[in-house]
């Protein structure tokens, strides 16, 4: 059953539309049809023209959450839904103010495409409206910089800021993917951002000042909560553990800064570029393959585990270097009974990373290929 409700004074109508979406290429160029047949260019547009904003904004948020790509309506790490990763956990409850903003059922919006683009449309001008964007305001790209930072979640204004950079730089550089050969485009395009107080925000990869003694020297310092890793260790370090986020780089450093998560990782690696942050001293205990906590290194990277897309050559080699590093300073044999997969640590369930995850050419990159 359809349901409106208003969002100052917008009225908001339910629809139904499912379909999936992979990547399916790299940066986009040229003009943009947001007009494009199909259901998800055609869920995009509805959701932007319904909510007052604009559709390459959604498309360029839902992309840096997911690659587009629902997964069946399978949980993110931080129980984040669907394409817009609409998330309800302990301290985030964007799935439920999407149901509230909508009147759709929480079923629909994490498994339906357009009621899931629909609730983080919604959203995403709940915050505005918040943030004062008046209709002038929300005409420009530029002026949602501050609720696109919200809408991550952050507590950590260099974590917010990092996620709508990342935003910003789809804009920019444009996206395209699609939807079981339906093309869903974002062409690049120059946007000033509009940052706000987040002009005076030190960017995340700004270690001037930092004053932690790294242990990887190639990394950033920020990080987990204190109540989600152990202090020092009870063995001896023999292995490197290689995880898969199940979600986005900036969700998942804010996911190991939220106290309720109980779970954390030694380092995560983004998939774009390969930058690495550090989250838990080598020397301490993180929580992230049970049994094998206390021996081991934990490396979390950016991505899905049924989505070879985030597997990038930048991922491989950046997180390569860092496991060639481990090693040497750990005495960590360079072959697989060293280096293991989260799924092979025993006393877990977990499938991370994968069937996509390249093992031979990960190795290779590791013993210097």
């Amino acid at each position: 059953m359809r349901k409106a409700v208003k969002i100052n004074g917008v009225a908001a109508v339910a629809g139904a539309v499912v379909a999936t979406v992979v990547l399916a290429g790299g940066p986009a160029t040229g003009q943009q049809d947001a007009t494009a047949a199909g259901p998800a260019n055609e869920a995009f547009a509805a959701a932007a023209a319904e909510f007052d904003v604009p559709r390459d904004l959604v498309v360029a948020v839902g992309y840096g959450e997911t690659h587009l790509d629902g997964h069946g309506g399978k949980p993110s790490q931080d129980n984040g839904f669907g394409v817009m990763h609409l998330v309800s956990n302990p301290k985030r409850h964007t799935l439920e103010q999407a149901a509230d903003l909508t009147g759709a059922p929480a079923h629909a919006l994490k498994t339906d495409l357009a009621t899931n683009i629909r609730g983080g449309a919604a959203v995403l001008r709940a915050l505005a409206d918040e943030h004062g964007l008046d209709a002038a305001d929300r005409t420009r790209l530029g002026a949602w910089y501050p609720v696109v930072a919200a809408y991550s979640g952050a507590t950590d204004d260099r974590v917010a800021k990092m996620y709508a950079d990342t935003v910003y730089d789809l804009l920019g550089n444009g996206v395209r993917a699609n939807a079981r050969g339906e093309d869903v485009v974002v062409a690049g395009q120059f946007v000033r951002p509009e940052q706000g107080r987040f002009a005076s925000v030190r960017a995340l990869d700004d270690v001037s000042g930092d004053v932690h003694a790294m242990d990887y020297p190639n990394s950033i310092w920020n990080p987990a909560h204190s109540a989600n890793y152990s202090v020092g260790r009870s063995s001896a370090i023999t292995t490197v553990v290689i995880h898969v986020t199940q979600g986005s780089y900036a969700g998942t450093i804010s996911w190991f800064q939220n106290p309720d998560s109980q779970v954390s990782a030694h380092y995560v690696v983004r998939s774009a570029d390969g930058e690495i942050t550090h989250m838990v001293a080598d020397a301490d205990t993180a929580w992230h393959a049970r049994s094998g906590n206390p021996y081991s290194i934990g490396i979390e990277h950016e991505g899905f585990v049924d989505d070879p897309s985030w597997f990038t050559d930048a991922m491989y080699r950046s997180s390569a270097a860092l496991t060639t590093w481990l090693c040497d300073t750990y005495g960590i044999p360079k072959d697989r009974s060293g280096i293991v997969g989260h799924n092979e640590v025993p006393g877990n369930d977990h499938t991370d990373p994968g069937p996509h995850w390249d093992w031979d050419y990960y190795i290779q990159l590791v013993n210097g290929g």
